[in-house]
């Protein structure tokens, strides 16, 4: 069995703990409260029991039993189906690691299903219970409070992924090989963030929009307001996030690019240099090598002052050309 917790509420109070679905069904019965049923990836039995017992579409069925949807909020007459994709930072690991959370909202019964081991719903059951007075207005009560503990959790993402862009900026002009890489993961996670949140605007403007027409209290249209406003501060900084990862990225390409362009100057003037003493040393060489042929003929073979001349013929030439180097910078 699946079931993590299992209430029926009378009056926003706790009045049985049914340990199975048929038994809720029969308590709901007998006592008109409000179900209150939370599960973990249940099987399609029971979503098939649940779905019988409050009329749940089979298109809202069958995403529940696949999983993997995007956030969403949708109304079949009166049941109102919710995705939310909770998240979480993970300090240890540096990353954000995302859940998946659905919700069905009828007249007497909500049904939260998750499909992670995270976030669980234990505090915002007790936070809840703990206001009767607010439980006893409803399912749209418990859907309220629960999208607020998921924008709420949004919070700290946002501080962890601040504090990665910030050590990202230090990375780059320290020259670590390693920052292309994390900003890459960085900007995938960011994006997956902007997915989780974006919708929510959507969502909440068609639960504004149905006020009037379900009747939903006061108390509970400035809980909603609250939640907005929440969303609309942690949108505009995961956005702000896109833009600042993206201007890191075009950074580090820059200063990759200046980096190579240093390295391949140091190497062009080390091959300057080199040529400069090749060329230089190539000149005694020459004038060497042309008095080694042995010809019979060359008069300077048979010169007194030939040896001297030679020495001082290779050693003006290589200093010519050791200055003209030197003047071009190349030594």
């Amino acid at each position: 069995m699946t079931i993590i917790d299992n209430a029926v509420y009378v009056n926003g109070s706790r009045f049985a703990n049914p340990h199975s679905l048929e038994q809720t069904y029969e308590v709901m019965d007998s006592c008109g409260g409000m179900a209150w049923i939370g599960m973990f990836r249940p099987d399609a039995a029971e979503m098939k029991s649940l779905a019988a017992e409050f009329s749940l579409h089979e298109l809202a069925v069958e995403d529940t039993i696949m999983a993997h949807q995007r956030p969403k909020l949708e109304r079949y007459d009166d049941v109102l189906f919710t995705v939310l994709r909770p998240a979480r930072y993970i300090d240890k690991d540096e990353t954000v690691e995302f859940g998946e959370l659905h919700i069905f909202t009828g007249k007497d019964f909500v049904v939260t299903i998750r499909h992670a081991e995270t976030p669980g719903l234990a505090s915002t059951r007790t936070r809840l219970e703990a206001d009767p007075r607010l439980l006893a207005m409803g399912p749209e009560a418990v859907l309220y409070a629960i999208m607020d503990q998921v924008v709420d959790d949004y919070q700290p993402v946002v501080n962890g992924l601040e504090n990665d862009i910030d050590e990202i900026e230090d990375q780059l002009f320290a020259g670590d090989p390693t920052v292309s890489r994390r900003i890459y993961q960085l900007s995938r996670e960011v994006i997956q963030f902007q997915r989780a949140i974006h919708p929510l605007r959507e969502m909440l403007e068609r639960l504004k929009s149905g006020f009037v027409k379900y009747h939903v209290d006061v108390e509970l249209q400035r809980y909603l307001r609250d939640v907005e406003d929440h969303v609309e501060s942690v949108t505009a900084r995961a956005d702000s996030f896109r833009q600042l990862l993206q201007n890191a990225l075009t950074v580090d390409g820059t200063l990759t690019t200046n980096r190579q362009n240093e390295a391949s100057a140091a190497e062009n003037q080390q091959m300057k240099k080199i040529s400069s003493w090749a060329a230089i040393l190539f000149a005694p060489s020459f004038v060497g090598s042309i008095y080694g042929m042995n010809f019979d003929h060359m008069p300077e073979l048979h010169w007194a002052f030939g040896y001297p001349f030679a020495l001082a013929l290779m050693f003006s030439v290589g200093l010519a050309m050791y200055l003209i180097f030197k003047k071009k910078t190349w030594l």
